[in-house]
């Protein structure tokens, strides 16, 4: 059975926060004895309550006076470089989950792009009609990544077979992507970009499995 999540507001009856607090308090001091004890370092709580005339002090006494004096001992920068207040704390925390938000968006893009690649190559080489400019320029961008990547694999496995082989090594160009080439020849009217002629074009091919240009030579 899963815990019910619990609203952080102020308990209004009485008797259910003050039950709260004894309960709170409790974990509280026990996550903060583990803390010492695991970690081995100095801490110390000070909690006041209208439920109690006097503050609860952990460990004790003598144990609050020297976590305090040595807080007191430390040059004013110091005592100030890791302080924040709730306001400061919630900031951090919207920022942090900002930058989190940013870099899900950024990996569900290049997966989406990816998606369209991968449906253009599976429609013979071009894109969908219906893509704007932008997803254009970022499906571009993923094609020209995914020749670089390419390229640079095949020259480390150059390299390896040429050390192997005691041959000196074979460095990999990466050539213009046919692919943009390509999808900007299709767009050049629709998009207004200026573009050559010099795009590649891929053969088709026949039923016998031969390219439909192919020349064969008499005997």
């Amino acid at each position: 059975m899963t815990r019910k999540k619990v609203k952080l507001t102020f308990i209004t009856n009485d008797a259910a926060r003050k039950a709260t607090f004894k309960k709170r308090k409790k974990g509280f001091l026990k996550k903060l004895t583990e803390l010492t004890t695991l970690c081995g370092i100095d801490a110390c709580a000070i909690i006041f309550s209208p439920f109690n005339s006097y503050p609860d002090l952990w460990p004790s006494l003598v144990g609050v006076h020297s976590v305090i004096s040595h807080f007191k001992a430390l040059p004013e920068m110091d005592q100030c470089k890791k302080m924040v207040n709730q306001d400061t704390f919630l900031r951090h925390r919207i920022a942090k989950a900002a930058d989190q938000l940013k870099k899900l968006q950024r990996d569900n893009r290049e997966k989406e792009i990816a998606h369209l690649m991968f449906q253009s190559l599976l429609a013979g080489g071009a894109p969908r009609p219906t893509l704007n400019v932008i997803d254009l320029n970022d499906l571009g961008w993923l094609v020209d990544q995914k020749m670089a990547d390419i390229s640079k694999r095949i020259e480390l496995l150059s390299s390896a077979v040429a050390v192997e082989h005691n041959q000196p090594p074979c460095v990999a160009t990466v050539e213009p992507s046919w692919f943009i080439e390509m999808v900007n020849q299709e767009y050049d009217d629709q998009m207004r970009f200026d573009i050559g002629d010099d795009v590649i074009q891929l053969p088709t091919f026949g039923e016998d499995g031969w390219p439909n240009n192919a020349f064969f030579p008499s005997n």
